[in-house]
């Protein structure tokens, strides 16, 4: 029997939306990973950089226990390869082995550093995906969380690592993500210096606006080394979100100047950047640009909203972001509010 005319249509629509799409696959709905409970047992992964002081991996699992959970420390969590936590087979070894752990209910990164894009060819998808969980941490886990929204389709969360100091501003954060399956508005905390016009917790808007689309992002040294791999998501239509420590502001240009190049930057919705640590000039910086500068030259001229200040990257207290559910982003006042849980 021939196809009717809407039925050819709504193939040939089938076709177009596949195409739009690297590799030509249909989106798949997002994966939600249990939430966590007290009680449950979370593993504690080394993917990246190396603990100095193995004594410090015991604050970290008193750390762990003070949230009402169980820390189980990966087979080679103390280890060492030069600058790494073990060889890249050992590091790999022990994320593969936590996602197949049917006690696992969740996943601590304990610190980033460098080293996660090194294992991820070396990782067992085909696992992971049929063993969603909630993977927390930041910096360099950032590789992690990009390839598992990129081949695994679950919620993972941009937070403090285990190592982190965990104030009362991460932990509530994260706590209404992962516990309470919530979806909370995150606002910069109120600044309390002793000044009439607070400096700490200030946004600065280069385009005013509110935006709506999967959250996305990371670290954006991290993101940047990623371009052109297969271990990328499709940002289209997503809020991007980044930041990064120790870098210079013409660095900073490089690498937006890249995600420009690539498409990326094209293809979103909004922008918000949280924290950039020690980015400034070193030396003097007489006419050169600033931080914000470069942020303005790359994103204003986008069209979407985009902002700078937002409470996450290298510090003491951030923001628990989840990588791939839907959530709307202001601009002008700079929060993110999530529109759906993370978990289930």
């Amino acid at each position: 029997m021939g196809m009717d005319r809407r039925g050819l249509m709504t193939g040939m629509g089938a076709m177009m939306a596949a195409a739009a799409i690297p590799g030509g696959a249909t989106a798949a709905p997002l994966i939600k990973p249990p939430r966590l409970r007290a009680g449950d047992t979370v593993g504690l992964i080394e993917p990246a950089g190396f603990t100095d002081d193995a004594f410090d991996l015991d604050l970290v699992q008193d750390t762990i226990r003070a949230m009402g959970l169980t820390p189980k420390a990966a087979p080679h969590l103390a280890g060492r390869y030069g600058y790494l936590a073990g060889t890249d087979a050992d590091r790999a070894a022990d994320v593969n082995a936590m996602f197949a752990d049917p006690d696992v209910r969740g996943i601590f990164a304990v610190r980033g550093g460098w080293g996660c894009a090194r294992i991820l060819p070396l990782l067992d998808f085909a696992t992971i995906r049929k063993n969603p969980k909630l993977l927390t941490g930041f910096s360099d886990i950032t590789a992690l969380h990009l390839a598992f929204a990129a081949k695994a389709g679950f919620t993972t969360i941009h937070g403090p690592n285990a190592a982190s100091s965990w104030g009362q501003y991460s932990w509530d954060a994260f706590r209404a993500v992962a516990f309470d399956a919530g979806t909370p508005t995150f606002t910069n905390p109120v600044g309390r210096e002793d000044r009439l016009a607070q400096r700490i917790g200030r946004v600065r808007t280069f385009r005013p606006g509110v935006a709506r689309g999967r959250l996305l992002g990371g670290n954006l040294t991290v993101l940047a080394a990623l371009m052109g791999t297969p271990w990328l998501p499709d940002f289209s239509g997503a809020i991007l979100f980044i930041e990064d420590i120790g870098e210079a502001p013409y660095r900073i240009d490089r690498m937006l100047t890249q995600l420009s190049l690539a498409g990326v930057l094209g293809r979103i919705k909004g922008v918000a950047f949280g924290q950039c640590t020690d980015c400034g000039a070193a030396g003097p910086s007489y006419g050169g640009f600033t931080l914000s500068e470069v942020l303005q030259q790359h994103l204003a001229p986008l069209g979407i909203p985009a902002f700078q200040g937002g409470q996450f990257g290298h510090v003491a207290n951030q923001y628990s972001l989840p990588l791939g559910v839907e959530a709307e982003m202001d601009a002008t006042t700079g929060t993110i509010r999530l529109l759906e849980s993370a978990v289930r």
